[in-house]
């Protein structure tokens, strides 16, 4: 009978654990949902296979990365192995206009990179702050170009915590503040929002009058109004960089998954910030991020299963990848309008972006964390010999800011072409903004400041550059300083959050004295703060445009800018330079500059060693605290005040 019981006992134990067994493997099917999602960020334009150009050989294996064929083979063999046995969803993170030559033909109304995104199969892509920089009427034409707002039913466009004036172009757009994806093979509701942090939206000055909302306030309504839907999982779509998507992570609850932009950062594994997952797929179509999930809906975990697929987080886009023929052909397509516009805008001067301008064995690098480079330096003198080549007259000083110059110059290593500068790659680190007519570039404009103003734009390099970061720290031609960032401000004030200047961060400051823009010899006299002299000076019209607002809030620091007779100019856009019937630009003054150097026995100019290194314009030194002196004053006092009143105790 016992054995009867044990084995009546052993059948019951296998049988609970075959059905125990049976519905785990029904509640995996049921509650565990699997996703993918594919992102990008920053593509910033970059159309072509890159850093250099000149080293892509479609024909053969190369060391290039990027370009839109290869995004969208590597999208086309994912999707493949993928889309068969989950929803994949695809998703760029802003700023996919700016950078290189492409972004130039959104003056002219074309919309190249939403086109080629739009064919790729991106299902959500937000605005960054590149996406203004020719102004919110010129994004809505490109937007129109693009087929908007028809084309949200390819892919739709979130414009997150922009605030469109009534009655603008782009409310006709009808960009979402929120959207909500229920794909077809997936039983979940994802609500979608984005965001533009607030450093990104310092960088945007030409967005005006489009405003932008308070990013957490914003993230924090937007999280509400998807919760109010009934969504499964939130998805945040960020163009804030990293600080700030961990910042909002730590202070708003909900959020499932963030997927940044704007500091071009290449996470190779995500992070997680509480409960919330973070990817960002670094910048130029150098990676795809590929995010692979599972939702359970019993106990609300979200779990990423890259480890158990064995997919990579950030897949390269080398030429390991098979590129897409038909994007391959767009792509071309628009290469030629590209080199149109370059043939048209230079006279035909330069008619083709891959041709060879210029030569130099190693890389001009541009590595600036708020100092000088080898690249700024050839910039801000590429500026000075431009304009005394067009104008006649002596420059004294040229200015650039680490922001408009896009990274360092980058010759060819293939040993047919082993340091060759294409066009294609001054374009690509000088070429942002436009002219007054939608002219490709940035404008070069010719104002005189006296001594004293020049020492102040050195000290709002140092100051700015400390406060909101290295894009506003300023590159310089014809002079030579020494400063100490840390002086810049003395403390943070706590109520309003400003710092405390001091206008001391520069210690000593010299103008070279020969016309040459290169420093060859040591022939400086000194910058003083009271000199009133009028000096000839140029910067591009973006300089130009915020470095005087500073006088606005600074009083201590206003700059006016003068004519050559001392007179106030009222409107910057009369002193553009120009080169017969077109604005002189930043990208055609370095080009030219490049152009124009000794050439070597195959005749192609080679740029001399000066520039492979710095050359001692701006020393950057460590100085005793500013705050040592008050503390100590006050020590001093505190310690007097202890003295006089032991000694009247003591009589």
């Amino acid at each position: 009978m016992s054995r009867i019981l044990s084995m009546a006992m052993l059948t019951l134990i296998v049988l609970a654990a075959v059905f125990l067994a049976g519905d785990a493997r029904v509640r995996g099917d049921a509650d565990a949902h699997h996703f993918t999602l594919l992102h990008t960020n920053d593509e910033h334009s970059a159309l072509l296979p890159h850093s250099p150009l000149l080293d892509h050989d479609p024909e053969a294996p190369d060391d290039t990365v990027g370009g839109f064929a290869r995004l969208a083979g590597a999208l086309r063999d994912l999707r493949g192995e993928i889309a068969a046995e989950e929803a994949v969803l695809t998703v760029s993170a802003g700023d996919f206009i700016g950078g290189t030559p492409f972004a130039w033909l959104a003056l002219e109304g074309r919309a190249p990179e939403l086109d080629l995104m739009q064919h790729m199969g991106y299902d959500v892509v937000i605005l960054g702050n590149h996406e203004f920089d020719a102004g919110p009427e010129t994004l809505a034409e490109y937007l129109n170009a693009a087929g908007y707002p028809a084309a949200h039913d390819k892919t739709q466009i979130l414009s997150g915590n922009a605030a469109f004036p009534s009655g603008h172009q782009l409310v006709d757009k009808r960009l979402l503040m929120t959207t909500v994806i229920s794909p077809p093979d997936l039983d979940l509701d994802l609500g979608f929002f984005s965001v533009m942090g607030e450093h990104p939206i310092t960088l945007a000055p030409g967005a005006a009058p489009v405003h932008f909302e308070d990013p957490l306030e914003f993230a924090r309504k937007a999280v509400a109004r998807l919760q109010e839907e009934g969504v499964d999982l939130i998805i945040a779509i960020t163009h804030s960089g990293l600080a700030e998507d961990r910042q909002l992570a730590r202070e708003i609850d909900g959020v499932d998954v963030i997927v940044g932009g704007h500091c071009h950062t290449a996470l190779h594994e995500p992070l997680r910030v509480n409960d919330t997952i973070i990817v960002q797929a670094g910048a130029h179509t150098e990676y795809l991020g590929c995010l692979q999930l599972a939702y359970d809906e019993v106990d609300g975990s979200l779990t990423i299963r890259n480890p158990e697929t064995g997919r990579p987080h950030l897949l390269p886009l080398d030429d390991d990848i098979d590129p897409c023929p038909e994007v391959a052909a767009r792509v071309e397509s628009y290469t030629d309008a590209v080199n149109a516009t370059v043939s048209r805008s230079t006279g035909a001067k330069y008619d083709d972006v891959y041709e060879v301008i210029g030569r130099v064995q190693d890389e001009i690098s541009n590595v600036p964390e708020r100092r000088e480079t080898p690249y700024g330096n050839l910039i801000a003198d590429a500026f000075r010999w431009s304009v005394q080549q067009h104008t006649e007259e002596r420059v004294d000083f040229a200015f650039q800011a680490n922001g408009q110059i896009r990274g360092p110059l980058q010759p060819s290593l293939r040993d047919k072409s082993r340091g060759h500068l294409s066009l294609y790659e001054v374009v690509s680190t000088v070429g942002m903004g436009h002219g007054p007519k939608k002219e490709p570039g940035y404008s070069l404009v010719s104002v005189y400041l006296t001594g004293d103003e020049v020492r102040r734009v050195l000290e709002i390099s140092h100051l700015l550059s400390g406060i909101m970061g290295d894009s506003f720290f300023q590159q310089v031609s014809g002079l030579r300083h020494t400063y100490d960032p840390d002086r810049a401000s003395l403390l943070q004030l706590p109520i309003v959050d400003q710092p405390l200047p001091t206008y001391r961060a520069v210690l000593h400051a010299e103008r070279y004295l020969e016309a040459d823009p290169q420093m060859k010899e040591d022939n400086f006299t000194p910058l003083q703060w009271d000199d009133g002299d009028l000096y000839h000076v140029v910067v591009d019209t973006f300089v130009a445009s915020f470095v005087p607002m500073v006088g606005d809030m600074l009083p201590r620091l206003a700059i006016e800018p003068k004519d050559s007779a001392g007179r106030p100019i009222q409107d910057l856009e009369t002193h553009i330079v120009y080169h017969g019937e077109e604005p002189l630009t930043a990208w055609r003054a370095v080009a030219d500059y490049i152009s124009s150097m000794p050439r070597g026995p195959d005749g192609v100019p080679e740029i001399p060693e000066l520039y492979t290194a710095t050359d001692g314009r701006q020393v950057r030194v460590e100085t005793v605290s500013l705050l040592v002196w008050p503390i100590a004053g006050l020590l001093l006092l505190i310690g007097a005040v202890i003295y006089l009143l032991r000694r009247r105790r003591s009589r």
